[in-house]
């Protein structure tokens, strides 16, 4: 469903389940196929902003856990622990 945040962007709701304590950022954007690989990552952060928990993010090992807000472009990700 799209969502409004507060600065009037339409967000698409997805929740991605995760098996282990936590992924990097560079896994995430690989899962949900914004890149191909992982050496794509740090060109993928130079380019678009994400955000993780509403904090500008631009590592691409940055640790994600389970309850973690991610946002990228016209996409609210929600981490699951499986």
């Amino acid at each position: 469903k799209p969502m409004m945040n507060g600065k009037g962007r339409n967000f698409m709701k997805k929740i991605v389940k995760i098996h282990t304590e936590y992924i990097k950022l560079g896994q995430l954007l690989k899962m949900i196929n914004e890149i191909g690989n992982g050496a794509e990552a740090k060109a993928y952060l130079e380019e678009f902003d994400v955000y993780v928990n509403d904090e500008l993010e631009n590592r691409r090992g940055r640790k994600i856990y389970p309850n973690y807000i991610v946002k990228i472009r016209d996409l609210e990700i929600c981490i699951e622990s499986e």
